[in-house]
């Protein structure tokens, strides 16, 4: 049986559901050895800043029980030398839609970057502003639907015709609050979970085991928040959800639409299988045909709650 992976997000046809989560697929080329990157439903390249930034210093990932904390920094060499330097090669290199992901410690650094990312034709721009492994801004701004609101505004009036994914934080009190705020403001999708916060100590030493103290919690040990938190968030909104949170399997990323997602982004599985997107494609299309759908957007939030 055939069956039609393509996926509608935000008013673009992807060629599959699976979106390669930015922070662990570096800038699409590192993986392309590894997986066919034109199958994939797009790339959301590592995350960006107006600046380059260094990164955290010290131990910056850990494992632990069914997943892996980080506090990496958003480590990377600056919006500026990504749109001269590594967007041509990645271009090159797949037809995959890119997205861009950007971070910033204020609303100018989002819009800059916006204007910059649109001239240079991205597919689509991921406003992050909830990454927990920054000191200063992202994070603060995911937290209070004012200031999401505000920095959805400042990249929606410098994305041009780019649609504006705004990527929310688990770490708050009512996720959806934060969400119809953001949509308010024009986003055009969201995206969700960011990591949990979370740390690791060496008892042996009595320190913290990162050098930030506390990190982002990722891997199958968040899922079952993630899809609670993407279940709310689909019903509060109308604008499309991307679901990502410990996906490892096809059967993981099915659940996720079931439960309203119209996509979603595996991000902590290619550290572990670099061929995992790919592999959990094929495995969407293998659960489709066990269940003789034809159509896999036919399935977006059709859970049956009691």
């Amino acid at each position: 049986m055939s069956v039609d992976l393509r996926t509608e997000f935000c008013g673009v046809t992807l060629p599959g559901p699976v979106i390669a989560a930015s922070g662990t697929f570096g800038f699409g080329t590192e993986y392309a050895e590894y997986v066919d990157l034109d199958t994939l439903g797009a790339i959301s390249v590592k995350g960006l800043t107006r600046e380059p930034r260094p990164g955290n210093a010290g131990v910056r990932i850990a494992e632990t029980p069914a997943g892996i904390l980080n506090c990496i920094g958003l480590e990377n060499p600056g919006v500026d030398v990504f749109i001269e330097d590594i967007l041509p090669e990645l271009r090159a290199t797949t037809a995959a839609p890119i997205m861009a992901n950007i971070s910033g410690n204020e609303p100018a650094d989002y819009a800059y970057m916006a204007e910059r990312l649109a001239a240079a034709q991205v597919d689509f721009l991921e406003v992050n502003i909830s990454c927990p492994n920054v000191r200063n801004g992202c994070l603060a701004f995911g937290v209070e639907p004012a200031t999401a609101a505000a920095v959805t505004r400042a990249v929606k009036d410098n994305a041009g015709n780019v649609p504006v994914v705004v990527k929310l934080s688990p770490n708050v009190t009512d996720i959806t609050v934060i969400a119809q705020a953001v949509e308010a403001a024009g986003a055009d999708g969201i995206s969700l979970i960011n990591t949990l916060l979370g740390m690791a100590i060496d008892a042996e030493r009595r320190v913290p085991l990162l050098g930030n103290v506390t990190g982002g919690l990722s891997g199958p040990c968040v899922k079952p928040i993630a899809l609670r938190l993407v279940w709310q968030t689909a019903q509060a909104v109308r604008i499309p959800v991307c679901g990502m949170g410990g996906i490892m399997t096809g059967l993981d990323a099915v659940e996720f639409m079931l439960a309203g997602a119209a996509c979603v982004s595996v991000g902590t599985a290619t550290i572990v299988d670099p061929d995992a997107c790919g592999r959990i494609t094929a495995e969407i299309a293998a659960w489709c045909e066990a269940h003789g759908v034809t159509r896999l957007q036919d399935t977006v939030g059709t859970l049956q709650v009691r």
